[in-house]
């Protein structure tokens, strides 16, 4: 049997043994959201050779601080409110009473993986100082590896909070991630147009990603039916997302970019969570598509593949691009790579790269996906 013959009859099998009632269209959307937070990454993220305290040190460079017309491009990748969507949706889709069970188990599909990627990385800074490498570019290596975790963290307490969101988005559909949506916005104003101290916009990480948890939590339970509501929210969205770009100073980039003064991420910005209400507008549109792609057996393969070690791609994404990063030191300033992002052209080379830090990302998968596929039938 040929190759392609082997892939489709693998795919055939996982078509199979899916059951009928399993939401294909959500799967992808987790999918895409994952796919789309990792190819963002390997995007606008450079280890870059440079000077610090008289040493040679890498440093974290954007592309997005050097060629600021390319912000549209974060439009794309910047996918976590359709993840913390997603995570809504399933989280009140599973809840059936038993909290401290329930809770255990999810967090536990949380944990696992989190603890081996710590347990790997700990020892790794001591060996990299005792091979003289400078402590600023193992800060710079340790600040890619741990960054995305924060992500986690919120995942977590907004996952112990379904059952008070499932309560009031019984009563309030939708409308219920008004509430959260108006905190940020009253965060944003004290900050910005008032003056306020910086630390009150880390009010902002729990408030800023309930709005799509509760999204989730609000369509899992049956609202968000048809297409108005969902068209309202990307109209509705886009629109106040471009308003506060254009006339209150907003970035226009969804991520971070080193060295600018406003962050619409770290943390959320009122922006961000208009931009993410649209994301799910649009997320709900495509979702008979998706629901009617995933019925071709090779797409809903790679789909069921990637959700079943979405976690693994997530916390193991990083440590693949500074592998192959590291590995490039060794021929010097490789193009694309190893080279500042200044123009067209290290674009071109970076797309080009993209295949090689799924290759080996492929290799992390296959040592580590074991542990998301839990051995106590409670979870």
């Amino acid at each position: 049997m040929t190759a392609a013959g082997r892939v489709r009859r693998l795919a055939a099998r996982v078509d199979a043994a899916t059951p009928p009632g399993r939401d294909r269209a959500v799967d992808a959307l987790r999918a895409l959201a994952i796919a789309g937070v990792i190819g963002g990454h390997w995007l606008v993220t450079a280890l870059v050779p440079g000077q610090g305290s008289g040493q040679a040190v890498l440093h974290d460079v954007s592309p997005l601080a050097a060629m600021p017309a390319l912000a549209p491009v974060s439009w794309i990748f910047q996918t976590l409110s359709v993840f913390f969507l997603v995570g809504g949706y399933s989280a009140a889709r599973g809840y059936r009473g038993g909290y401290v069970s329930w809770l255990r188990g999810r967090l536990a599909r949380l944990a696992r993986p989190v603890a081996v990627l710590v347990a790997v990385w700990i020892p790794v800074p001591a060996c990299l100082y005792g091979v003289g490498v400078p402590g600023a570019t193992i800060r710079t290596l340790l600040t890619l590896v741990v960054s995305p975790l924060w992500f986690l963290g919120v995942y977590a307490g907004l996952t112990a909070l379904t059952p008070v969101a499932m309560r009031l988005a019984g009563r309030l559909g939708g409308f219920a991630a008004a509430f959260p949506a108006v905190v940020v916005a009253a965060a944003d104003l004290v900050r910005f147009g008032l003056g306020g101290p910086s630390w009150v916009g880390w009010v902002n990480l729990p408030a800023g990603w309930l709005v799509p948890y509760l999204l989730g939590v609000a369509w899992a339970l049956g609202s968000l039916r048809g297409r108005r509501g969902p068209a309202l929210m990307l109209a509705g969205g886009a629109a106040a997302t471009a308003a506060l770009i254009v006339w209150a100073g907003y970035p226009a980039s969804m991520v971070g970019v080193n060295g600018a003064a406003i962050s619409n991420l770290n943390p959320p910005t009122l922006a961000a969570v208009m931009f993410g209400i649209a994301q799910c507008g649009l997320a709900l549109l495509l979702r008979d598509r998706l629901a009617r792609c995933m019925r071709r057996p090779l797409a809903w393969a790679l789909v069921a593949l990637a959700n079943l070690s979405a976690m693994t791609l997530f916390l193991w994404h990083q440590t693949a691009f500074i592998t192959v990063s590291s590995a490039g030191l060794l021929a010097g300033r490789v193009p694309g790579l190893l080279t500042a992002p200044m123009g067209p052209a290290w674009i071109a080379m970076r797309i080009a790269w993209l295949p090689v830090f799924a290759a080996v990302l492929s290799v992390f998968w296959l040592a580590f996906r074991g542990l998301e596929r839990s051995r106590d039938p409670r979870e």
